[in-house]
């Protein structure tokens, strides 16, 4: 099997379901975020029997790569995409209040759909070897995007993020187009292959002008400075799963995509130095930028994506550093922080689904008391805050550990020293969440209700959280480091 059924299997799988939709009955419409697991679970599968391309075949050799990284971030895009869909089974009596039709799910079949053809877009994403056909991929993704985002059309709060999102898109499309004219003008090709080697004295600032527009660009798409703007409102006003899709699978993809757009420039004797430090300014301004203003948020969305905007800039850190480490490569430190950033962002997106099905709201004081009311979602979202914030003993500090252990090795000490401000300021905006569920009362006094869909799947993120942060080697495996 090539490699390139994986996508061909998911978009025709979107395809149709989108089609059976039109014929299903309202109270039916379930049935296709039941269906559309079935066929990612089916592609992951399909993942671990794939077969290395023959060298013969150089139209698809040209712009699709196969390697551990495209293999990992496919993986990875397939597992987000179904927890994204058991969220969005969590979720659904909520759309369906702000789609087409209030009384029923009619209307809600569609917003399954459009999640696998983002999926095919970010795992198309994840093997483009070229300029050309990374567009084209990103544009499937975002696209797709702006629908999701703004889906519950009888919500001003979904229309407004969606508006937003759109307008700061296309300016982002737009630097991304004319980066790559640029690079192109420069290099006379798209290949990323041969881009390293086309670059001279004569044409570096051309290429390093190029490059700059491009990863302004992709910092729209992980949400770094200067493009994190959108990602507050966005966040909040979205529906939850996609919120979580954004956070995750979308913020991913971006990354392996810079790692593949930066790898030939940072590599190069030339103009290498200029781009680690075009990375390091990035990730120390990220991080400042997204944990301060992280700290008078009320909204637990909100204080989430701050939250999202400040790992931007931990997981930017190794990709300055760039293979300082003797241990693990940068493309495996970005891959492994990743993993880890999925289960504890997952399992946060879950509990805040509980919260707001039970009193309506995403703000802070919706925890309140909840340390009495369901003791242990408490005790559980307190070891995933506290993952979140690093702390030792939990997935989250070997993701910040390792970051932060190749800045030091490539000498990166101010956006190290901006690290530890960040994660100083992590520390109390997160443990203000620990505060409100323990040391404040709740109006309500009846018992929280969480379905067990939800609660499993908590209960099983959860525990990952506390396994992997006693032993991470399962996540080197899959690395395969």
């Amino acid at each position: 099997m090539s490699a390139y059924w994986l996508e061909i299997i998911v978009l025709l799988g979107g395809l149709i379901l989108l089609l059976v939709e039109a014929f299903l009955a309202p109270k039916q419409k379930h049935m296709i975020a039941s269906s559309a697991i079935f066929i990612l679970v089916l592609t992951l599968i399909c993942l671990f029997l794939v077969q290395p391309f023959n060298v013969d075949n150089e139209e698809m050799t040209r712009f699709y790569a196969w390697d551990p990284t495209a293999k990992f971030f496919k993986g990875f895009t397939i597992v987000a995409t179904i927890l994204t869909m058991l969220l969005a089974l969590d979720y659904r009596r909520i759309l369906s209040k702000f789609t087409a039709n209030p009384d029923s799910e009619d209307g809600t079949g569609e917003y399954y759909c459009l999640f696998l053809f983002a999926c095919a877009g970010m795992m198309w994403m994840a093997s483009a070897k070229d300029l050309v056909s990374l567009f084209v991929a990103l544009e499937l993704t975002t696209i797709t995007s702006y629908i999701l985002v703004g889906f519950m059309r009888r919500n001003v709060g979904s229309l407004e993020a969606g508006v937003k999102f759109l307008i700061l898109g296309a300016l982002s499309t737009g630097f991304l187009v004319y980066g790559i004219s640029w690079i192109y003008g420069a290099t006379g090709t798209t290949d990323l292959a041969l881009i390293g080697d086309q670059i001279t004295k004569e044409n570096s600032t051309y290429l390093l002008f190029g490059l700059s527009l491009v990863l302004i660009s992709l910092a729209f798409k992980v949400g770094a400075v200067p493009m994190h703007l959108w990602i507050p409102d966005v966040y909040q006003g979205a529906p939850t799963p996609t919120t979580a899709f954004l956070s995750i699978a979308s913020k991913a993809s971006g990354f392996v995509i810079a790692i593949r757009v930066i790898e030939p420039f940072i590599t190069d004797e030339l103009i290498g130095s200029k781009v680690v430090t075009i990375l390091a300014v990035l990730a120390g301004a990220t991080i400042l930028l997204g944990n301060l203003a992280a700290i008078p948020q009320t909204n637990f969305k909100r204080l989430l994506a701050y939250s999202s905007i400040a790992n931007a800039g931990f997981i930017l850190l190794p990709m300055a550093a760039w293979d300082a480490g003797n241990d693990l490569s940068s493309k495996e430190v970005v891959a492994f922080y990743l993993a880890i950033y999925l289960i504890m962002t997952f399992a946060a997106f879950f509990i805040l689904a509980v919260i707001h099905r039970n009193t309506g709201s995403d703000e802070i004081s919706a925890f309140e008391g909840l340390g009495d009311r369901h003791p242990a979602l408490a005790f559980m979202t307190a070891v995933i805050i506290g993952a979140l914030a690093g702390l030792p003993l939990t997935a989250g500090f070997w993701g910040k550990f390792l970051a932060f252990k190749m800045a030091v090795t490539g000498g990166l000490w101010v956006p190290v020293v901006l690290g530890f401000i960040g994660v100083t300021a992590g520390f109390y905006y997160y443990f203000q969440i620990i505060r409100a569920m323990y040391w404040r009362n709740s109006l309500e006094e009846a018992p929280l209700k969480i379905r067990p869909l939800s609660f499993w799947v908590i209960v099983v993120l959860t525990a990952l959280v506390i396994v992997l942060g006693l032993w991470p080697q399962p996540v080197y495996w899959l690395i395969g480091a």
